[in-house]
């Protein structure tokens, strides 16, 4: 099986696959340059899977996932969840005073996620962000003295780089939550067969993912309007996020995970009255929700 990520190797997201168990079991991995790229992968068929970060419970949303999904949304769908503890580390190309260091790379994630870090121990340093963190450690490796990457302690060792902090996120049990991708033909993950992705628990509940544009002209009290179709069927809202429609200045589309599986007749009727509401409506996914990863 192809699993496509966010590469190159020494990646959080390439972390994230092996510990979710695809490592034992072997798979053809596909790093991809950019998030976009990794979910593009399953509608072009170059990926039979890809694994994304959409959450961060430090830095909330991935909007380069919520994003990604909105463009791919006809030939993709989730069909699982994994939540992997994110431990960030300072990595030089060889040994140096953290007074000496200049200039720090990384993706945007990792430096907001490590902002209190960088702001009390390296307050003069130049913040330089990248394409992935396995990206910026590779820069690191070939620059000179005084750069420096925020990354995996894997990524190190990949590069020839020297670990000079690690743990250095702002919160302690840094987690993301990653989704699994899949072609939009296939078939919902079967309870009673069990998850066929690690990472997921057969005996967990189940969560819908939908995104819906607004519900036509605006009026006060428009999106409670919508959320009733779930509250009034006693169907729990876990999330909700807003990415804007980029067709006219305040003008949104609203992701929202809900409790409970899109064949559930409580879950099935609130889509059904959601429609009659919004503009548009689509089901990105239902799937088991996931276990923590071992190291959280």
């Amino acid at each position: 099986m192809r699993v496509a990520y966010l590469g190159p190797a020494g990646t959080f997201s390439e972390d994230a696959v092996r510990s979710s168990g695809f490592g034992g079991v072997g798979y053809e991995p596909v790093p991809c340059d950019t998030i976009l790229e990794a979910i593009d992968s399953i509608g072009q068929g170059r990926a039979d899977r890809a694994m994304v970060p959409i959450e961060n419970s430090i830095e909330g949303s991935v909007r380069g996932t919520m994003d990604g999904l909105i463009a791919c949304a006809d030939s993709v769908r989730i069909i699982g969840e994994y939540v992997h503890e994110v431990r960030s580390a300072l990595i030089a190309a060889h040994p140096i005073p953290l007074d000496r260091i200049t200039v720090v790379i990384s993706h945007p994630q990792p430096l907001a996620q490590c902002a209190r870090f960088l702001r009390e121990e390296l307050p003069d340093a130049e913040l330089r962000v990248a394409d992935s963190t396995s990206s910026a450690v590779r820069q690191v490796s070939l620059g000179g003295d005084g750069l420096a990457a925020l990354g995996p302690a894997t990524a190190a060792s990949i590069y020839g780089c020297a670990v000079m902090r690690e743990g250095i996120e702002d919160e302690p049990g840094n987690l993301t939550r990653f989704v699994w991708l899949a072609p939009a033909g296939a078939e919902s993950p079967d309870p009673t067969a069990g998850f066929p992705l690690p990472g997921g628990s057969s005996e967990a509940g189940w969560k819908t993912t939908v995104v819906f544009s607004e519900l036509g002209e605006d009026h006060p009290g428009a999106l409670v309007e919508a959320l009733l179709e779930f509250s009034r069927r006693q169907i729990n809202l876990v999330r909700i996020e807003s990415r804007p429609q980029r067709r006219k200045l305040g003008r949104y589309l609203f992701f929202i995970d809900v409790e409970g599986r899109d064949t559930d007749p409580a879950v099935a009727e609130a889509l059904a009255g959601l429609r009659l509401k919004a503009g548009s409506v689509r089901v990105l996914g239902s799937y088991p929700e996931a276990s923590v990863s071992p190291s959280a």
